[in-house]
């Protein structure tokens, strides 16, 4: 145990990054062991080798990797390990917290997480982890006069450390399986390697997704029929809290009375919004970078809009790209400081087109956490009492739920709005489909928000909301069981009377 006598006189590097090694182990790996805990037998002979092995091996590789860090450069090292504590600090708060992984997914939801949505995670706790898992290790590391050993000890210190990890992993190798099989939340759990080599993972498949997307084949418009489509893009919206749904609380009071309106079973392609959004737009899960529905459409001669009051869109080459700063300034009333702003002049922009086929696309930030009674005017707020609080697990699930309830009530209003100034467009046949982006927990198994590796996301993080209102004379909804967001992309061609190559029947919704 060091005090402050540690800090003022020299310590041997091998000291130094084992007291570091234990003090990372012991902060910050709460969460990593609880889920093997969760997730072996623990009472087994095999479970107990295991837990021994991975506290070792914790152990002694951050030990070697920081003892690398510190060979290099004592700077370099000290440089290192203080934004390590820091990070980690801030990590861990949110691991606990809101129940995260950080594998690549999540590090994209974060690097694509606009100032004005993460600082409304700010709290006490954040601080309380900040100061004294982050900042207060730090002045330690940065005190600390560290003895550099010769180069020769460095060898031998080296190839002693990669025998012994050598010799720990192949004597596992007969729970290789059980490892190889949880590799991706263990990974996302163990600090600081989480985001540092998932931050890595992410830009360098960013780099791959960003070449020059593939262009599809060309299309072409077969009438001369005015047609509209507003595709709106929810964002956490979860369909069990939809009363369309069989949702016990009225949440839909105003879409259940229109007439035309469908509601269907869907599921979202990820549970973050990035890879959400993209799957709206995309005509295929195939992973590579395809033109997306509306740089499409627009390329073929179709009057496309998009409209946003949220982020993480893939890249849009349109014309008019409409966001919160373009927006705002024609917009009038207490709707224009939440999703209400997207259906300013909306009705009006509509008429104002040359084209004949429209496609509006209104990317909403309604439903999303942690504040959500935030996310609805006053007069919205129709269940009570809701949580105010950042920290989620501080609020009773009732006033949790509530809370969520109250987007969604304010999502049926917009989505109402919506098709009430379609119905006016009389010389448009007109169709809205509402496909959220992904799910959302709201304390079910101790998870909050979203962002979980699809492959271990319960549903209600991808279970979604997929809507469609027909205008009357319009093309009717198929009765079909369940769809994906990738029937956006068909159905849009569809009811525009747009003929591709890349069209695919069973991906259509409309009769």
């Amino acid at each position: 145990m060091f005090t402050l006598k540690t800090l003022k006189s020299n310590i041997k590097i091998t000291h130094f990054v084992a007291i570091l090694s234990v003090l990372n182990f012991l902060f910050f790996h709460f969460p990593f062991f609880k889920f093997v805990f969760n997730n072996l037998d623990y009472q087994s002979f095999s479970g107990i080798t295991i837990i021994i092995s991975l506290i070792i091996l914790m152990l002694v590789l951050n030990a070697f990797m920081f003892y690398l860090f510190f060979s290099i450069s004592s700077y370099f090292g000290k440089f290192l390990l203080t934004l390590f504590f820091i990070i980690n600090s801030i990590s861990v708060y949110f691991v606990n917290t809101y129940g995260v992984i950080l594998d690549e997914s999540m590090i994209g939801n974060v690097l694509n997480t606009k100032f004005e949505e993460s600082s409304s995670f700010v709290s006490v706790k954040l601080f309380v982890y900040l100061i004294f898992f982050g900042i207060v290790p730090s002045i330690f590391i940065i005190k600390a006069k560290i003895i550099a050993v010769p180069w020769k000890n460095f060898l031998k210190t080296i190839s002693l450390t990669l025998l012994f990890l050598l010799t720990i992993i192949f004597a596992n190798a007969s729970n290789w399986l059980w490892i190889d099989k949880n590799s991706k939340t263990l990974g996302g759990l163990a600090m600081p390697w989480s985001y540092s080599v998932n931050i890595s993972l992410f830009y360098a498949h960013q780099y791959q997704k960003n070449q020059k997307e593939i262009i599809l084949p060309n299309a072409t418009i077969k009438d001369n029929q005015k047609s509209v489509v507003v595709l709106v893009i929810g964002e956490s919206a979860r369909s069990q809290n939809f009363s369309l749904y069989g949702y016990d609380k009225n949440t839909n009071p105003l879409l259940s009375k229109i007439p035309n309106v469908v509601h269907l079973n869907a599921t979202s392609c990820a549970t973050y919004t990035t890879a959400g959004v993209k799957g709206i737009v995309s005509h295929s899960d195939s992973g590579d970078l395809y033109e997306i529905l509306p740089n499409y459409l627009f390329r073929n001669n179709v009057e496309v809009v998009w409209r946003t009051n949220n982020w993480g869109e893939p890249p849009v080459h349109i014309k008019d790209f409409q966001d919160r700063a373009f927006l705002a300034p024609n917009c009038e009333g207490e709707g224009c400081n939440y999703d209400e702003l997207l259906l300013t002049g909306l009705k009006e922009q509509i008429q104002s087109s040359k084209k004949n086929k429209v496609l509006i696309v209104l990317h909403a930030s309604t439903s999303h956490g942690p504040t959500y009674s935030k996310k609805y005017p006053p007069q919205f707020e129709t269940f009570k009492p809701v949580c105010n609080s950042v920290e989620l697990g501080k609020c009773s699930q009732k006033e949790l739920i509530n809370a969520y309830d109250n987007t969604i009530v304010y999502t049926d209003y917009i989505l109402s709005k919506i098709i009430t100034d379609l119905k006016e467009l009389k010389d448009y046949k007109s169709s809205m489909i509402f496909v959220s982006d992904h799910g959302e927990s709201l304390g079910e198994k101790n998870l909050y928000m979203h962002g979980l590796p699809l492959s271990i996301a319960p549903k209600e993080q991808y279970e979604i909301p997929f809507i469609v209102w027909t205008s009357e004379g319009s093309k009717k909804v198929k009765s079909v069981k369940s769809v994906t967001q990738y029937h956006v992309f068909h159905s849009v061609l569809n009811f525009l009377n747009i003929e591709s190559p890349i069209y695919d029947e069973n991906k259509n919704l409309f009769q």
